[in-house]
Formats: structure tokens, C-alpha cells, sequence
């Protein structure tokens, strides 16, 4: 006859684990069920090399929305199943509801989707406030579980619950599995499931009280379907905080590892770690706190009936020795050791897609290994193991897979690139995704700028495009994407559009150079986007209103930094432009772009119906390019009382965008803009404050002090042979010393 032995565990608990472990060891099960999908049933018997924390990934092809998770690590119940199993050689199979029903609707999750905690409902009961800590206590520290016990305060909890359609088909899959297993004539049939559905399964052999199996068919009996694919996918302890799978609000992975690796004095062993960290760290942590922080996490336990110094304790121990009540360098500790920065591995004999395993010797190669704890990778373009790497990372990002992102450069050459590295397991996901693309990242990132350049995407989306594929040296696919931005300029009339692109194009024409890829093509592009711009820009400034101003003032300023790295020429001598509309000799030169650039600045700049702000800035960009030398004679008309006050402002903004170390050194645009303000009226200065605090609030610190003390130079001058009146004086200096409460000086 054979016997059913139900195990109900917490997922992912060091005590659970250890507990299920060793109640194996004592049944001898002739056959093993555990909680997951049963499409996973070929992918333990044999187990592959797998390295926990690791993750069954069920999908549906073409549809990336239907994907689930289920983690396991080495302290979780199900895992230690499974690795009892393929060390015994044990049948070990999976009893949940399959995969293709619990996907078959989008909004459908495979997880347990309970909401209602049951662990917490029993921590309630005992006059806990917190569920894990009362499951430390009356489970985790005790060194074994009481599955009797166990299954008995699940019936209580469980008590008058009326499963939902979901819920009762789970339950119903699982009482058919254990019927096949008990059918198939194995005698000890062992079941390690989530504590809540004990009560729904049949403890020691007894279906007394349970739905039969005709009952259970019929509820199967329609169930939707599709079809799935499942594998092994590396996890990462920072996952394990979701609900997602079996991650019922574990937030503390690094920990529950610790008490199961560490069954013997963990209190001890786990704040000499913390010491070690924080040494690690140049942080002076001796033995003597150590043993002090240990004393205290013993003695809190103690003052709280506890049997054991939990996590709360440990932490709290250690921010007041170690850290000496310093948060910061606890919330290393919190980071390193109580969520953990450990990655899972998944062995080549684990069924891949050939895009996965093209990765995996890529990584191999250029030694790129994938880690769940964030680090700096900066890389030298001159290199060519560098390089190499670099174009991995972004084919890679244009796939979607995020795994490395670009920091800004800090002034190292453009042959510098520092990437911020994070491996995450959905990325296993998304190559799955793009496995339809190609065998290798490169073939697949070429067959989607394919994709995207002939899907009808923007002007913007193009030159980015053209970008990316650059810097992923795709020459496969750059062809079509520059057709295809050709086209798409040569239609586009909105001119802000060609100046939203233009800066991306100028710096991909510049790749070609740092990076040694060839950009044929690009320059024509730009010259071509470039006089449509100067073509354009003199219509676009008309009729702004201020919202409008300020997005065409972002464009302008991009275009002109990108003519800056269009090569010599950038900044002609002052006067050299040739006037706008005039045409060049026979024997003249190609004007270089710069030059056509403040032409057509020179001519807008010139007209009486700019925006404030519009005007401002461009008499500031030629200004700095040489091309005025009657900056003052034009801010003194942009200030001056013809001039409503809210345009003056703007006016003043657009010209100072550009930084205000030059009111610094040109006492001559100070005075005007000092002289415009002391003239305004309260209710002017109170109209155009929000514009000059956003003005000035842009300058660095030093630029604004500078500013400050030249004004109050310029005062301090004017007033040196001003007599005070100490009468009229008098009440202002009583003010201020109330003010600063020497009301009695």
C-alpha cells in the first residue's frame, strides 16, 4: 500500500530546507513531487551542473508578456528535493498546474498568487507584528520542522477558505499527480509543497474529506492551453525579495543563506563577516567590537523572549558597535551580506538557444563575466580586446539586453569608454526573445536595425540608429539604415526634427575616425541636413511663444555644438563670414559649415520679431565665435524701457545660458544688467523674479560669488564719498539687529 508524505515548507527557508533534507534521508521516498511546473520534468532527472541560485523559465514563443520565473537557491525546501533526488537517484517530478494552462492568459501569473499571507496570519495569532520573525523562532531556530504541526495550524488558518478557479485547479493538478504516482505502484510518495496547500493534499495516504478524482478531472476539463518552452536560467539573490515564483517575501536572501550554510554559532560567524566587509572598506573594525556586538545581539535577543538573535538583532548590533551608529556604513552590510550579491550559474549541458550559448563564448572569450553586483568597466578603444568588448555591449543594448550602460565620459579622450555592468535574469529572457533574429549577437542586432530601419521609424529613431550601429560595428546593417535616413530627411519639412537629428549624425560621422569603422555616406547626410537647417531656421523662430522659445533654444544649441565637431572651421576670424544672401565668387572656396551656420545666426539674430530669449542666445553663441563686437550696444536696446520687462528678462536668460563668468570680466554688460534691474519697479522686479532666479540659479557657486562681489565693488566705489545720514539710518540698523536678535544692541 502506499503512503503519502506531505511536507509543508516555507519557500525559501534555511530551516525548511535543512528540516526537508533530512526527513528524506529518514522516508527513503521511492519517488519525489514538489511544487512547479511538471514541463520541467526532463530537466532534473539527471540534474545538470547547476549552480544555485538558478530559475525555471517557462515562456511563451513570440509572446514575451507570458513568462515566468521559478527561483530556487540552496536553502530553499524545493532545491534540496530536487539535489536529494539526483544524489539518490530518486524520480523526481513536478506537481503544479503545467505551465501552458497557468500562461494561457496574459493577466494569468504561475506563481502562488495568494495575496493573503498565511505565515502571517499565524504570526498574528502568536502576537507577532512581524511574519518572519515568529518564523525564525518557532521554525528556523529551532534546527527541524514539525510538518505535523505544521499541516495542523494550515487547517486552522485554511478553515472555512473557498478556493478561487485558479487555486482549486492547482490543487486539483496536484491530487492527480500524486494519484498517477500511487497508480505507478511507488509505495513512499513524498510531496514538498507550500505550506497552504497541505491541507488540500492527502497527508499519510488519507482522501478522506478530498474532491475525487472524477471531481478534480472535470475541473481540469477545459482548461485553456498554449504551447511553452522551459529552461535553467541563472538567478540572483536580489530577486528573491519579489513575489514572483517562489519569492514569498523573502527580503533577505543573504541572510537565510548564511543560516543555512552557518547551522553552528551563526550570530557570531555573521557579524565577523560584517567586520570583514566593512576592513574591506578601510573602515577600523577590531575583534573587541566584534565580540561586544555579539554580547549585545545575545543580550537583545534575551530582553526579547527570543531563542535565538535574529536578523533584528544582528542588524541592530551591528550599526551600534560596528558602524558606531553610522547608517551609511551599515547599509553596506545590508547591501553585501543581508540581500547578497551571489549569481547562479547554469552548465553548457542545459538547453540553450544558439543566441545564449553565442553569448556565453563570447563572454568566455573577451572574460566578461556576468554578476549581479553593479561595477565600473572603463575600456580603452586603442585596445583591441576593449574594442571587442565594447561592441558586444552594445549590440547587446540595441537587443534590448541592457546589461552594460554608458557613463558620461569625464574628459578622457574619445577613446574612452566607462560602462556600468549588472547582469539581471530577464536578460536570459529577452535573448530567448531575439533567438528568431540569428544564431550569433551580431547576425541578430544586424537583423534588427534591419527590422527597425524599414519599420517606419522616425527621423530621430534613424539617426540614433545610425549611432548604434556604429558603435556595434554593424557594417551588415548600415547600408539600409543610411537609405533610409536619407529618404526620411529628404521628406521631413519640419525643420526642429532635422535639428533634434542632426547632433547624432555628427557624432556618428565621427566614429568612423575614433572607432576605425568607415561612415561613407554620413558626411553628405549632414551637409544636406545641415543646409536645410539653414534653410529652415529663419521660419521656425517667427511667432514663438515662450514653451515654443525654450524647445527651439535646446535644438539651436545642439546644432551648434555638433557644427563644433564637424573639423577646422568651426570658429571663423571675426568678420570673415561673407553677409547673408551673398554669393561666392568663382574662385571661392567651399564655405565650411561653421561659417554657414553663423551666417544664417548672424541674419536671424538681426531681425525685430524674436523671442526674447531666442535673441538673447544667439547674440551670446556669436559673441563667443567673434562675430559681434556690439554685444552691449544690443543688450542695452534688448533692456531698455521700450522693452516690456518679462522680454527684457527673457533676453537676459538666453544671453547668460551660456554661462555668467563673462559679466565677470566685462564690467561693461554687468552695469547694463545691473542698471536695467535697480530701474525695474516692485511690481516689475516681482514680475520678472521667477525668470532671473532660473537665470542665476544655473551659474556654478564660484560664478555667482564672483558676480557678487564685482557688483558690490561697483557699489562700494560709487558710495565712497556719500555721507551717511546715522539718523535716517537708524531704524533700518534696528531692524536688522532684531532681525538677527540683538534687539537690545
Amino acid at each position: 500500500m502506499s503512503v503519502v508524505h506531505v511536507l509543508g515548507v516555507r519557500h525559501h527557508g534555511p530551516g525548511s530546507a535543512r528540516a526537508v533534507r533530512a526527513e528524506l534521508e529518514r522516508l527513503r521516498p521511492d519517488v519525489i513531487l514538489i511544487e512547479g511546473p511538471p514541463e520541467a520534468d526532463a530537466l532534473v532527472s539527471p540534474l545538470p551542473e547547476l549552480e544555485p541560485p538558478v530559475a525555471l523559465l517557462a515562456h511563451v514563443p513570440g509572446d514575451p508578456s507570458r513568462a515566468a520565473f521559478w527561483p530556487f537557491a540552496a536553502f530553499s525546501p524545493e532545491w534540496q528535493a530536487v539535489a536529494y533526488g539526483a544524489a539518490r537517484g530518486v524520480p523526481v517530478r513536478f506537481c503544479d498546474l503545467p505551465a501552458a494552462h497557468a500562461l494561457a492568459e496574459p493577466a494569468a501569473e504561475p506563481d502562488d498568487a495568494l495575496r493573503v499571507d498565511p505565515i502571517a496570519s499565524l504570526a498574528e495569532a502568536a502576537g507577532y507584528d512581524d511574519p518572519e520573525r515568529w518564523w525564525e523562532d518557532v521554525v528556523e531556530h529551532r534546527g527541524d520542522t514539525p510538518f505535523e504541526v505544521i499541516a495542523e495550524a494550515m487547517a486552522a488558518v485554511r478553515d472555512g477558505h473557498e478556493p478561487d478557479e485558479r487555486e482549486a485547479r492547482r490543487e486539483a493538478y496536484m491530487r492527480k499527480t500524486v494519484r498517477a504516482a500511487v497508480k505507478e505502484g511507488f509505495e513512499t510518495v513524498a510531496v514538498v509543497c507550500g505550506a497552504w496547500h497541505v491541507p488540500a493534499l492527502p497527508a499519510g495516504g488519507s482522501w478522506q474529506g478530498l474532491p475525487s478524482a472524477s471531481a478534480d478531472t472535470a475541473l481540469l476539463r477545459g482548461a485553456p492551453k498554449v504551447k511553452v518552452e522551459i529552461t535553467w536560467v541563472p538567478w540572483t539573490y536580489g530577486r528573491l525579495a519579489s513575489w514572483s515564483g517562489y519569492g514569498a517575501g523573502v527580503t533577505s536572501p543573504g541572510w537565510y543563506h548564511h543560516l543555512f550554510a552557518a547551522p553552528d554559532r551563526p550570530v557570531e560567524r555573521w557579524l565577523a563577516q560584517a567586520a570583514g566587509v566593512l576592513r574591506e572598506e578601510g573602515l577600523a573594525v577590531s575583534s573587541a567590537h566584534v565580540i561586544e556586538a555579539v554580547r549585545l545581539a545575545h543580550g537583545l535577543a534575551l530582553l526579547r523572549g527570543r531563542p535565538l538573535a535574529g536578523l533584528g538583532e544582528v542588524t541592530e548590533a551591528a550599526r551600534a558597535v560596528l558602524c558606531e551608529g553610522d547608517d551609511l556604513p551599515l547599509e553596506l552590510i545590508q547591501r553585501r551580506m543581508v540581500v547578497g550579491d551571489r549569481m547562479g550559474h547554469v552548465g553548457d549541458g542545459v538547453p540553450m538557444v544558439p543566441l545564449q550559448r553565442d553569448l556565453r563564448e563570447q563572454q568566455r572569450r573577451l572574460r566578461l563575466r556576468p554578476e549581479a553586483l553593479e561595477r565600473e568597466l572603463d575600456l580603452d578603444l586603442r585596445k583591441p580586446l576593449d574594442l571587442e568588448r565594447s561592441h558586444l555591449l552594445h549590440r547587446l543594448r540595441l537587443l534590448g539586453v541592457d546589461w552594460g550602460t554608458v557613463r558620461e565620459a569625464r574628459g578622457r579622450g574619445t577613446f574612452r569608454e566607462s560602462w556600468m555592468l549588472g547582469w539581471r535574469p530577464e536578460f536570459d529572457l529577452r535573448l530567448i526573445e531575439a533567438a528568431a533574429l540569428g544564431t550569433t549577437v551580431v547576425a541578430a542586432a544586424t537583423q534588427h536595425a534591419r527590422d527597425l530601419a524599414a519599420g517606419g521609424a522616425s527621423l530621430a529613431d534613424l539617426t540614433g540608429l545610425v549611432e548604434q550601429c556604429l558603435l556595434a560595428e554593424l557594417p551588415g546593417a548600415l547600408p539600409g539604415v543610411l537609405d533610409a535616413l536619407s529618404a526620411k530627411a529628404a521628406l521631413d519639412t519640419d525643420v526642429t526634427h532635422l535639428m533634434a537629428a542632426l547632433p547624432a549624425m555628427v557624432r556618428a560621422q565621427r566614429y568612423g575616425d575614433v572607432r576605425g569603422t568607415p561612415a561613407e555616406g554620413l558626411a553628405a547626410i549632414v551637409g544636406s541636413m545641415l543646409d536645410r537647417i539653414c534653410v529652415g531656421l529663419p521660419v521656425a523662430v517667427s511667432g514663438l511663444d515662450d514653451e515654443a522659445a525654450a524647445a527651439l533654444l535646446k535644438h539651436v544649441d545642439g546644432v551648434h555644438a555638433a557644427v563644433a565637431l564637424l573639423g577646422p572651421g568651426a570658429s571663423p576670424e571675426p568678420g570673415a563670414s561673407p553677409e547673408p544672401g551673398a554669393s561666392p565668387g568663382p574662385d571661392a572656396e567651399e564655405p565650411s559649415p561653421a561659417s554657414r551656420w553663423l551666417v544664417t545666426l548672424r541674419g536671424v539674430c538681426d531681425r525685430q520679431d524674436l523671442h526674447g530669449l531666442i535673441e538673447g542666445r544667439l547674440t551670446r553663441i556669436l559673441l563667443d565665435a567673434g562675430e559681434l563686437d556690439d554685444a552691449d550696444a544690443r543688450m542695452a536696446r534688448a533692456t531698455s524701457r521700450g522693452h516690456p520687462p518679462a522680454r527684457a528678462a527673457a533676453w537676459i536668460e538666453g544671453f547668460l545660458s551660456g554661462g555668467g563668468l563673462l559679466l565677470v570680466h566685462d564690467p561693461r554688460l554687468l552695469g547694463l544688467v545691473d542698471g536695467w534691474l535697480t530701474g525695474l519697479g516692485g511690481e516689475q522686479f516681482t514680475e520678472v523674479l521667477p525668470l532671473l532666479r532660473r537665470t542665476f540659479g544655473t551659474f556654478a557657486a564660484p560664478e555667482r560669488r564672483a558676480i557678487g562681489q564685482r557688483v558690490k565693488g561697483e557699489l562700494r566705489a560709487g558710495h565712497e564719498e556719500t555721507e551717511i545720514d546715522e539718523g535716517r539710518a537708524a531704524p533700518a540698523v534696528r531692524a536688522v539687529l532684531a532681525i538677527l536678535g540683538r534687539g537690545d544692541g
